[in-house]
């Protein structure tokens, strides 16, 4: 049976969140609003005997195969986004003295050749719509002049560069990340002026944020990761067999994972076109950003799920309740968890015979009608036959009294 522990009792436990990554050495290294707190995942993965195998199969910033490999493991994860598989796999790579003293040279270098670039002109930079709105015209210069500058090195030292250009980008921008994702500040009334002190300030933030990279990049790790590009509903089958699958999905609640991560993406020229960003949501499980939604309007479901009753009901509900896009909404639930079923099957295969599942994720509610996403995926598991299929709360996750973050576990016989 499944235990659900008293909806009154938790806290909101942001050290549960990525609020606690920031300052814990390269898990720090560049945000995303949703993801889970490293504090989180080593109390998961602490009582494994040393050289276990960890499966990430949704693996955003790379949270689990690197708190795995810190601890002496193997972690291994999926994810379908290119910019976050060269992420985890900078995060969680080993770093030799020499290459870190030949990064802090070529830092030096990258800012001194980048204070030297007069003219704008010739700069590139990447096409993200009213770039004017993120960045000041002299932090913007200078941003691309380091940009330019960057790209006359390789392998691990750019890869350090660039994670280091990467905070830059948000440190020296006008958007704002007071909630779950990003605005802007207001700048109304103010002028769009070149201003040496923003280019200058531009400079000494990136030199700032490399020092601060680097520093953490010197401790090594007892164990190794493997960071892999694929989807979830089939990208896991050529994983390690696992002893532990422990993943945080995206919610059902179409909260965009790409759009927080486009100024990253443009930057480090992993998008080109806006319409990118949208195929790229569409691949992945619960996105909708740009020309995903529009596609939820044809979406057929290529099967069942063992939930599909409980799901059509409040599905309905939405559809109703939810005026013109209620259809939308309501198909957007019902493909989330279609998809779902698919990635439960596939990752089952990859487990160890006594092996665990913990699945870290928000219920939702769309029109007052709760989608309660910890019992459909409960029941996914025993219908795969899990042994031992529970649901815990873990934290109470805003002011909203239905909203709450789950714990589903179970054991593979």
């Amino acid at each position: 049976m499944t235990t659900v522990v008293d909806r009154a009792a938790p806290a909101r436990n942001e050290h549960m969140t990525f609020r606690a990554n920031m300052g814990a050495g390269r898990h720090g290294w560049l945000r995303l609003t949703p993801a889970y707190g490293v504090r989180l995942v080593r109390d998961r993965i602490s009582h494994l005997p040393e050289g276990s195998v960890i499966t990430d199969p949704f693996s955003g910033t790379g949270t689990t195969p690197l708190a795995a490999a810190e601890l002496g493991h193997f972690g291994q994860s999926v994810d379908v986004n290119p910019f976050l598989v060269w992420l985890g796999t900078v995060k969680t790579s080993r770093y030799s003295p020499k290459t870190l003293l030949a990064a802090v040279d070529a830092a030096r270098d990258v800012v001194a050749a980048a204070r030297a670039h007069r003219r704008d002109d010739d700069l590139w930079q990447p096409d993200i719509f009213r770039i004017e709105k993120w960045w000041s015209p002299g932090a913007l210069h200078a941003l691309k002049a380091l940009r330019a500058s960057i790209d006359r090195y390789e392998g691990q030292v750019r890869d350090l560069l660039e994670v280091s250009l990467c905070r830059s980008l948000i440190s020296c921008s006008n958007a704002a990340f007071n909630h779950q994702s990003m605005s802007f500040k207001d700048r109304a009334g103010e002028p769009a002026i070149f201003d040496i002190d923003d280019a200058t300030q531009t400079f000494a933030v990136f030199g700032q944020e490399m020092a601060s990279v680097v520093e953490s990049a010197r401790y090594d790790l007892l164990g190794s990761a493997g960071i892999h590009q694929g989807d979830s509903r089939e990208g896991v089958k050529a994983l390690k067999e696992a002893d532990l699958v422990l993943t945080s999905p995206p919610y059902v609640n179409r909260m965009s994972y790409i759009r927080e991560l486009r100024p990253y993406m443009y930057w480090l020229r992993y998008l080109d076109l806006a319409s990118d960003a949208g195929d790229l949501d569409w691949r992945a499980i619960g996105g909708t950003w740009g020309t995903a939604t529009s596609k939820l309007k044809s979406w057929k479901p290529e099967t069942g799920t063992p939930v599909d009753e409980a799901m059509r009901a409040v599905c309905d509900r939405i559809a109703e309740d939810g005026g013109r896009n209620g259809p939308l909404l309501s198909a957007y639930v019902h493909k989330y968890h279609h998809d779902m079923w698919l990635h439960f099957q596939a990752v089952t295969p990859t487990l160890k015979r006594g092996g665990a599942v913990s699945y870290i994720v928000g219920n939702s509610t769309f029109y007052t009608h709760e989608v309660p996403v910890q019992e459909w995926y409960a029941a996914m598991l025993r219908e795969l036959g899990y042994e031992d299929v529970k649901v815990e709360i873990i934290r109470k996750r805003n002011s909203n009294k239905a909203l709450f973050e789950y714990e589903v576990t179970g054991i593979r016989p």
